[in-house]
């Protein structure tokens, strides 16, 4: 019985293994030289460990078979860079690529296109993801009066279209209430061209993906509104691969998670590092890529396909089919197949249900950078990325982290980058972009300024922006 006719994973997996098995043990079948293509989004940075870093620190090679069937095999691994999922779906199903990295919406897509020219591709792997949908964002321009997602209503506001942010886009619109043809102007927008619109203000506001709800605030011409989560909808990036392939060559399709495994496993140990190497191939700041990959971050690297991502998958497609951008049903049981990841986490040494069961967030181990002790409780850390240091500080309290970045600056040292955790829902955020509340106890971070005055209110605190929260002197910190 094939691969494709399971449904279930278990039998997948058995299948897979004696597939597997046949294959490894059949001799040396083919001496030619295997292809193996891989499209990429490189400045989609949660698709880092399925494309540029395995591409970068050449990982795949190191886990290509060369027994058996592939005794003399050599093998011709093509990349091709993309900045979206539709041309990299096309290349697909031309066959010019074999695997390819993207999110849940354009995979959907993916899927569908297979479909429909009497093809199939396999959705094999999460890459990164979050389960309440951060992520995804609503940005504004940096003087914009508007706050919040409701002040937008009769507005203009761009997003890719067919993406996981316009799906995002469009499950906000609903829970305010309004009718998304009418009660706001939606347009297509490239990220590329919606940063230069926001700067000269020609939209209202732009919804986007991974980096860029966080990219354009950090540049200085945005203001971030809206996370995916107030939205809880969850969203992921992934890998896919084409059927044909993946049933030829499950071996190879085997070494290319392993890689991304591999590739995990370093940025988790080194996230500055990795991250400075993303910016050096992407152009995109370390330190936003630090504050989806380093720890506490805005998405988990997490493989797993945890049900709230096979349920973010199956909508999808729902929404695609609602939008007319498909007819194709697409059968996510099919469509998504764990076997292999769950055949290069046994060759890992890794627990596939143990990890699927872990909703936890990349941990943070450090010791306060002034007392020395450990970090036990994370929700109130303050972190600082200092200018010519090769690790992020990490302090035990928000007033700290904030009264050093003050010390040091007037010291004449540059900060990087300064992250707080959102009081309300742990988000990390780039503290110049966040809402600050000083009571009689601490400082506490928000992204919403509405978040922040019902704070205030509760606590009978001070709402205050980045530079008062900063200037303020906290006894902790001194």
């Amino acid at each position: 019985m094939s691969l494709r006719q399971k449904n279930l994973p278990p039998l997948r997996f058995a299948a897979l293994s004696l597939l597997l098995g046949a294959a490894l043990i059949s001799g040396s079948a083919n001496a030619d030289t295997i292809r193996i293509a891989i499209g990429t989004q490189d400045t989609t940075i949660n698709c880092a460990t399925g494309g540029l870093l395995i591409r970068e620190l050449h990982l795949l090679e190191k886990y290509l078979p060369h027994e058996g069937k592939y005794k003399d095999a050599q093998y011709d691994i093509e990349w091709k860079n993309f900045t979206s999922g539709a041309p990299l779906t096309n290349e697909m199903v031309a066959g010019k690529l074999d695997f390819g990295a993207m999110a849940d919406f354009p995979a959907a897509f993916n899927g569908a296109a297979f479909q429909k020219a009497g093809k199939r591709s396999l959705f094999i792997s999460v890459l990164s993801g979050s389960t309440t949908g951060s992520g995804n964002g609503i940005v504004v321009p940096k003087a914009s009066p508007v706050q919040s997602l409701a002040e937008l209503k009769g507005k203009t506001i761009s997003v890719p279209f067919a993406s996981t942010a316009h799906g995002m886009l469009l499950r906000a619109v609903k829970d305010q209430g309004w009718d998304p043809d009418k009660d706001v102007n939606i347009i297509t927008q490239a990220p590329e061209v919606a940063g230069s619109a926001l700067q000269s203000n020609k939209i209202d506001a732009h919804a986007d993906f991974v980096p860029f709800a966080e990219l354009f605030p950090h540049r200085g011409f945005a203001r971030k509104i809206f996370d995916g989560s107030q939205a809880n909808t969850p969203t992921l990036h992934g890998s896919l691969v084409d059927a044909d392939y993946a049933k030829k060559y499950p071996e190879i399709v085997i070494a290319y998670l392993r890689a991304a495994i591999e590739a995990n496993r370093l940025i988790s140990a080194e996230p500055e590092k990795y991250s400075l190497l993303i910016e050096k191939v992407t152009g995109i700041e370390a330190e936003v890529n630090y504050l989806f990959h380093g720890p506490l971050g805005l998405q988990t690297r997490d493989f797993t396909w945890k049900p709230e991502y096979r349920q973010a998958v199956k909508t999808s497609i729902d929404t695609l089919k609602a939008m007319k951008r498909t007819e194709t049903d697409l059968d996510v049981n099919n469509f998504i197949d764990d076997s292999y990841l769950r055949a290069a986490f046994k060759l890992t040494g890794l627990d596939y249900e143990a990890q699927l069961k872990n909703y936890a967030k990349s941990p943070l181990i450090a010791k306060d950078a002034v007392t020395g002790k450990a970090i036990i409780d994370t929700t109130r850390v303050g972190q600082l990325w200092v200018q010519g240091e090769s690790q992020v500080r990490s302090y035990a309290t928000l007033e700290t982290a904030l009264a050093q970045a003050h010390k040091l600056e007037q010291s004449g040292r540059k900060i990087r980058a300064i992250y707080a955790q959102d009081r309300d829902n742990g988000l990390k955020l780039l503290a110049e972009d966040a809402w600050y509340v000083q009571d009689k106890r601490e400082i506490s971070a928000f992204l919403l300024k509405s978040s922040a005055q019902a704070w205030a209110s509760k606590t009978h605190g001070k709402l205050l922006d980045f530079n008062a929260a900063k200037e303020i002197n906290v006894a902790s910190g001194t």
